[in-house]
């Protein structure tokens, strides 16, 4: 006879989840009322239900262009994996997905925390929010909400409250929360730990390849309000608000006033209220210089980017110098950039040079700024770098944006991973998994089989490297960062 489904009670009412393979999971937990009615402000708790209420389909996503999956106003969902309700105090792991604060959600399978689960012990949780202009745009000035630049990140804020209040009843330990993210949600990481509001609900965090330095400021992000506004049609706040949730999708993908290309562009916002400074400028914020922090990069970043141009294999030395003006936002001279690292790299070929100053040239600084931020308050912070290679196309693409995701959560036997369904990667998942695991667990990613991983300092730059041989570098690429480090990054419209 199967055992019945799990009902865990939450302060709000009782869910049921499934039981999958070992592991209990409960999907589509709401954790916020319907955003509808407080769109472009602050979130608030759900109404309380008084029925057993199912959790086993994901919730919506918030509205975005290009939508994978349904979306709504109401996507205040999360998901979450645990071993047992038995009242257990075991490590919370909370992940922020990433796209860019405009795309995606908590409910792709590659996130699935089932193996992390297995592996570690711990209670894992993923979640919906608002984003894009729903999340972060920001109309303060023009007759809304204050806080409006923000409220994607209020709505996290929301959440990690609801961990704290309920992870109790799943087995977790509201005292060990740790919170990681790649990309967009690695931004957003870096921006919690910025923000007053957010920082007492985690303990431990992890950005991966989240390069936000600054976010946007207030100035430019009314300029964007603004141009949402006009492409929606309207002037008038108080319309624009009220305006079917399809409008507003639409016109968010009219052109960035800023960069002039790609569509609006939102992020988190420099309000002086929610976020009172920028994550990583001037400094690291000083308060949360005790939090325990992994920064963490892909050596060939850009490589999910270029994938079209390098596939191609059409790079030459006569276009090289063109394409590279396109793909880097250090403003430093092309050719004086490609003639240095043909000196760098004399066996590298044009394609190979385009992904490496590509990626040195826009993807890599903000980690760098960060690790050295860090470094200089002695906080606790451990860098690395991925190394493995994707198997697709010859591994032409390198190391890139996105393939430390299926690493992370050991799903390495999925497709969308990208790693390969390999014995190789299954190796590097293993110990990328449990160093985030520890880092959950201890505030300490070292033990286990891994080499020891020293804090990163500015003296020696300690840095993992996670490939098929897994091994600590003192300043990796440590030519390329000389070469570009006289050059300042500026984060393109900000």
């Amino acid at each position: 006879m199967s055992a019945p489904d799990p009902v865990a009670t939450t302060r709000h009412g009782r869910v049921r989840g499934s039981r999958e393979a070992g592991v209990l999971a409960f999907r589509g937990i709401r954790y916020g009322a319907d955003t509808r009615h407080t769109r472009f402000d602050r979130p608030r708790p759900p109404v309380a239900w008084a029925d057993v209420v199912p959790a086993t389909q994901y919730g919506p996503a918030a509205p975005q262009t290009r939508a994978e999956e349904r979306i709504s106003e109401d996507c205040l969902f999360l998901n979450l994996w645990t071993p047992a309700l038995d009242g257990g105090r075991r490590p919370v792991m909370v992940y922020l997905h990433g796209g860019a604060h405009a795309h995606g959600s908590g409910s792709d399978p590659l996130y699935d925390g089932g193996n992390l689960v297995r592996r570690g012990d711990v209670v894992v949780v993923t979640l919906n929010h608002r984003l894009a202009g729903f999340g972060y745009g920001y109309f303060a000035g023009v007759g809304g909400p204050p806080e409006s630049g923000n409220v994607g990140n209020l709505d996290i804020c929301l959440a990690l409250r609801w961990v704290q209040n309920n992870i109790a009843a799943f087995g977790g330990d509201p005292g060990r929360v740790m919170i990681f993210g790649q990309s967009g949600g690695g931004a957003k990481v870096v921006t919690l730990i910025a923000m007053e509001e957010a920082r007492p609900l985690f303990s431990t965090a992890a950005t991966m390849s989240g390069q936000h330095v600054t976010a946007i400021g207030p100035m430019n992000a009314r300029r964007r309000a603004a141009a949402w506004m006009a492409a929606a049609g309207v002037s008038s706040f108080d319309t624009f608000r009220h305006m079917p949730m399809e409008q507003l999708v639409e016109a968010m993908g009219a052109t960035d006033p800023i960069e002039g290309k790609g569509s609006i562009s939102f992020a988190s916002t420099l309000d002086h209220r929610v976020l009172k400074r920028h994550p990583f400028h001037p400094d690291a914020p000083a308060e949360a210089s005790g939090v325990p922090l992994i920064i963490g990069n892909t050596h060939d970043e850009t490589g999910y980017w270029l994938a079209p141009i390098l596939k191609a294999r059409d790079t030459d030395w006569h276009n090289l110098e063109a394409r590279v003006a396109q793909q880097i936002v250090k403003d430093v001279d092309p050719a004086w950039l490609v003639a240095q690292y043909r000196a760098l790299y004399p066996q590298r070929s044009p394609g190979q040079l385009l992904l490496a100053i590509s990626t040195a040239a826009r993807s890599w600084p903000g980690h760098l700024i960060q690790a050295e931020a860090r470094a200089r308050q002695q906080g606790p912070t451990w860098m690395y770098q991925l190394d493995f290679p994707a198997p697709e196309s010859d591994g032409i693409l390198g190391a890139f944006h996105t393939l430390d995701i299926g690493l992370v959560f050991a799903n390495t036997h999925l497709a969308s991973a990208r790693t390969g369904n390999t014995p190789d990667a299954a190796r590097l998942a293993d110990a990328m998994a449990d160093a985030f695991i520890r880092l959950a667990r201890t505030g300490d990613p070292n033990g286990g089989n891994l080499p020891h991983w020293p804090r990163f300092t500015l003296d020696d730059r300690a840095t993992m490297i996670f490939d098929r041989q897994i091994r600590v570098e003192n300043d990796p690429r440590g030519a390329e960062r000389r070469l570009l480090a006289p050059i300042p990054y500026i984060k393109p419209g900000g």
